[in-house]
């Protein structure tokens, strides 16, 4: 039976997280409703060119093979990071020979390495989906580093001597201790994902949100490239809350652990 305090809690929540995007929309709608600039119409001009421009053709035309570039190249990263991080997390030897390696890559910014991956991968799909993957991958890839480094000694020494290993060790101890961190990487590297997405699709490409809004500057179609920014930027949105709800529902036995310390240092006090 769902409780008035769990309503009023929800209610709550709605309020906090729609109140700041609609005073900034208000706001915007406000400030440019007299704008006589070219290059900065009227919110209420840009919203009524929405339905004329993101047809259902567009959005299987562009907004599809983004999204389908941005869950390969995520992907990728993804597994590569985690496989990578667990193995140089567990020795020490691998961190110390892969550390100096791992910061000059890291400090090299995923763009730059465009040229270059077209290189090697073309100018097709393959190229835009490195390009994903070779910005995704390192926060995903540091981030199970310091998780699986930070595992609890004592709770490792008690598996081996229960006869834990291997496999099973990975799987019942190593990454559920690390999955915390392994999710904070993920959670960045999903923005990472989204920006590197449009930038790849700017460079030599037939379709995609980062081609459409290149396509309609050069074109000075400014009201319709304000609407492909709005629609990355909606998409952002979207993509963060189902990432925020697969975490909490895998890492729903960490919230609730956070959750009873929370209240039992509160009882305490």
């Amino acid at each position: 039976m769902i409780t008035r305090t769990v309503v009023m809690r929800a209610v709550r929540t709605v309020v906090f997280t729609l109140a700041l995007p609609c005073l900034l929309v208000a706001v915007w709608w406000v400030a440019s409703d007299s704008s006589t600039s070219v290059y900065a119409p009227p919110l209420r001009t840009i919203l009524s060119r929405f339905d004329d421009v993101w047809t259902a053709d567009r959005i299987r035309g562009d907004v599809v093979p983004s999204l389908l570039r941005l869950a390969a190249g995520y992907a990728s990263a993804a597994v590569a990071g985690v496989v990578l991080g667990v193995g140089i997390g567990l020795s020490r030897t691998a961190r110390a020979v892969c550390e100096p390696a791992l910061e000059f890559l890291r400090a090299v910014p995923p763009p730059v390495l465009v040229p270059v991956i077209m290189l090697f991968a073309g100018i097709g799909d393959t190229m835009k989906i490195a390009v994903i993957a070779s910005g995704c991958v390192w926060p995903v890839l540091l981030n199970t580093v310091a998780g699986v480094r930070a595992v609890d000694p004592v709770a490792t020494e008690t598996a081996r001597a229960y006869g834990v290993r291997g496999a099973a060790w990975l799987r019942s101890l190593v990454l559920p201790s690390a999955s915390p961190q392994i999710f904070t990487g993920l959670r960045q590297a999903l923005s990472i994902g989204v920006i590197l997405m449009v930038i790849s699709e700017m460079f030599a490409a037939s379709n995609g949100l980062g081609y459409a809004v290149v396509q309609f500057q050069r074109g000075f179609a400014i009201p319709e490239m304000w609407t492909g920014i709005l629609v990355l930027g909606l998409l952002g949105v979207v993509l963060a809350l189902l990432f925020t709800l697969v975490e909490r529902r895998a890492l729903a036995w960490y919230h609730r652990s956070r959750g009873a310390r929370r209240k039992a240092g509160s009882g305490g006090a």
